[in-house]
């Protein structure tokens, strides 16, 4: 334990009490770069967790083709909406514009770009419009605003050409608000739960005897969904507006949308089938999935698989999902990649950290405890590095906006190194990186949703231009996609650094060191497993400098963006970090093989009896000695003597296995059989036999 600045530092490694000297001798280079640092910019055979994000409205974007502002005028459903004075109106941002912008998206270090949906939506509901793209009606073609299927083909061919992919936003949860309720709506349906007011939710019992509304469907929106069959009432729920809390946030419509039973297979075939023909028509590099947690899980556990498996028959092997789980419990958002079978989820929970780290000023143990429950995803076709991690979003707010909360009030300059540290903080721990449209602008906002959609072309919405927008003397009324603007320059710089480095894009994340009563140091190390070479990644999250001392992995480190030689004394190195920014040092030799010592379950005995979900605890006897310890494990299940399933892995102290139970009958008999390795010759190995009692 070391007091610096009256904080405490606590060491997740080797006890040190030395400390190392700094030398200046820039000429000593760092370790030489190996085969397995090459950038792959084939945006066909790269690895998702090399990529670097932008979440981007399209309507918001670039207005490439004045003539479909309106939308399409044969398609009444889908016309109209069109005024940018307006921030709950279209505003003209188009396919053709963000094709018109791909220079500027490569430019910042950008290699896959994540619109909101761009299927044809229902155009006006009430007094405001799908500009957003959530309100869809035909999962067939683009909407009219936005351009045509052949506009969205020539943008994903344009962005082939410079290696960058294209992520679609998907809604499998609901359509367009067209279902109407005589009781809440009015007998025509002319009205909107938007505007009039949420309609009661009618639970599942109360359906079921008998107690349920009485649907109303305007006789001009009777077939204008497509494909056909999402026209009959009885592929959807039909109890009223969600609620939000029990089973209303999974049979409730959002906010009058009428939401989807996905319960029906049927209905789950049918989805199926609409993605499959999307993936097969236009191509996308995967799909970021909304409103996860309002669909039953079961749908997802058949959905994911079914369409990777048909992207990869297309030739898109490393297609990727993602799903919206709005939640910052790793309990609820890893039972979407485990039991759901989503390979991947938002990280809410990362989101989460940056709030409290860089707006509360919380002690940094919330990132130790964030990285050690990684564990919870990682499972046979999950793992947590596959997360997409982000600051903010267009439905919460933008990080800058979240920092006008800050418990210290912060200056300009103050703001701006929080979202450069923020951000490397996201390129640099474990995920991958997703940048929100506008925050390399500089952009504010006054809240979330509406308020945190801005224009990046010229924009004529007051409410936006009137908020202040940082690093710049420019308000959201200019063309805001400069090149030159301090957080662009920045963000950029921070993709060189993550391209230039597999192993801050793909090495195991270990804490090292952290703070538990207040701002401070927050140090990990990443490291691949097959080329063992630390990378000390230090942040300095107080408005004071630090100098912490840790366990080294090698005799001497190099700073890799000064080249500064850095060498180490007594197995300590020394690390002087600035106040608000961060430090990564790359060790000039490989990390020691790890001794194991005997593995061991901690909290079961050999032949307990297990019910529901639950989590096996792990003991590694030497492991915990290494300042960086480099292995993994592996946990199989066999059921009843059946075949072995890989439920597990788990390269990071404290080891642990999650696993689930409850749809197994009791007196099932599971064997548990785990495996570490230290890639250098040693092997643990621990069997265990348990019997369900649910």
């Amino acid at each position: 334990m070391i007091m610096r600045n009256n904080k405490t530092l606590l060491a997740a490694s080797l006890a040190f009490a030395l400390t190392a000297c700094s030398s200046n001798d820039t000429n000593s280079s760092e370790t030489t770069d190996t085969p397995s640092n090459v950038y792959d910019t084939s945006y066909l055979t790269r690895d998702v967790r090399d990529d670097v994000f932008y979440f981007v409205m399209p309507d918001r974007f670039e207005n490439g083709d004045k003539t479909n502002d309106m939308g399409n005028p044969d398609k009444p459903e889908s016309y109209g909406g069109y005024d940018p004075t307006l921030k709950s109106h279209f505003h003209g941002g188009d396919m053709k514009g963000l094709e018109n912008k791909l220079d500027y998206l490569e430019g910042l270090g950008v290699t896959a770009i994540w619109m909101t949906p761009i299927l044809r939506n229902q155009a006006v509901q009430g007094e405001i419009t799908g500009y957003h793209g959530y309100w869809v009606l035909d999962f067939t073609e683009i909407d009219p605003h936005l351009g045509t299927n052949q506009d969205l083909k020539n943008l994903i061919e344009a962005a082939h050409k410079r290696g960058m992919k294209i992520y679609f936003d998907i809604i499998t949860n609901h359509t367009a608000d067209v279902i109407k309720f005589a009781e809440c709506h009015g007998e025509d349906g002319s009205k909107w739960s938007l505007d009039a007011g949420p309609c009661p939710y009618k639970t599942r019992d109360q359906v079921q005897s008998g107690d349920k509304y009485t649907l109303v469907i305007p006789e001009e929106s009777a077939n204008i969904k497509v494909p056909q069959w999402l026209n009959d009432p009885k592929y959807y729920h039909n109890q009223g507006d969600s609620t939000w809390q029990g089973e209303s946030s999974v049979y409730g419509d959002f906010s009058g949308l009428d939401d989807i039973d996905t319960d029906n297979p049927e209905v789950v075939d049918g989805m199926i089938d609409i993605f499959k023909n999307i993936v097969t028509e236009l191509r996308p590099d995967g799909f970021r999935v909304d409103t996860v947690k309002h669909v039953n899980t079961e749908f997802w556990a058949g959905f994911s698989p079914a369409i990777i498996e048909h992207a990869k028959k297309e030739g898109i092997p490393n297609f990727h999902i993602f799903g919206e789980v709005y939640s910052g419990d790793v309990n609820v958002l890893s039972h979407y990649t485990t039991d759901g079978k989503m390979p991947a989820i938002l990280d809410f929970g990362f989101q989460g950290l940056t709030y409290d780290l860089f707006v509360n000023e919380s002690a940094t143990d919330k990132a130790k405890t964030l990285f050690d429950n990684d564990d919870y995803y990682n499972d046979g076709d999950s793992r947590a590095d596959m997360n997409p991690t982000f600051v903010g979003n267009h439905d919460m707010g933008r990080f800058s906006y979240f920092l006008t909360k800050s418990k210290t009030p912060l200056s300009e300059e103050q703001s701006l190194n929080k979202i450069k540290l923020a951000h490397a903080l996201m390129y640099f721990s474990r995920g991958i990186p997703v940048i929100y449209y506008g925050d390399e602008q500089g952009f504010v906002g006054k809240g979330g949703d509406m308020d945190s959609r801005q224009d990046m072309m010229p924009s004529k919405t007051a409410t936006y231009n009137e908020d202040d927008v940082l690093g710049t003397d420019l308000s959201t009324a200019a063309n805001n996609f400069d090149t030159k603007h301090p957080l662009y320059t920045a963000f950029a710089d921070l993709a060189k650094t993550f391209k230039a480095h597999k192993s801050l894009r793909q090495g195991v994340h270990h804490t090292r060191a952290f703070t538990t009563d207040g701002p401070g140091v927050y140090a990990f190390s990443r490291v691949e497993i097959d080329n063992p070479v630390e990378y000390l990644v230090v942040f300095n999250t107080s408005n004071e400098a630090i100098n912490p001392t840790l366990s080294a992995t090698s005799a001497r480190y190099n700073d890799i963006h000064s080249n500064e030689a850095i060498a180490t004394q007594n197995g300590s190195v020394t690390v002087n970090v600035p106040a608000l920014s961060y430090r990564i040092l790359k060790a000039n030799s490989a990390v020691s093989s790890t001794k194991l010592g005997n593995l061991s379950i901690t909290n079961f005995n050999d032949g307990d009896n297990v019910k529901g979900e639950f989590i096996f605890e792990y003991s590694l006897a030497d492991a915990g000695k290494a300042a960086v310890p480099v292995f993994e494990m592996t946990t199989e299940v066999s059921v009843n003597g059946g075949q072995f399933e890989k439920i597990s892995f788990d390269n990071t102290l404290p080891l642990s296995a999650q696993y689930d139970v409850s749809l197994l009958k009791n007196g099932t008999n599971i064997k548990v059989v785990s495996t570490v390795t230290n890639f250098a010759g040693e092997v643990q190995k621990h069997s265990a036999s348990f019997v369900v009692k649910n």
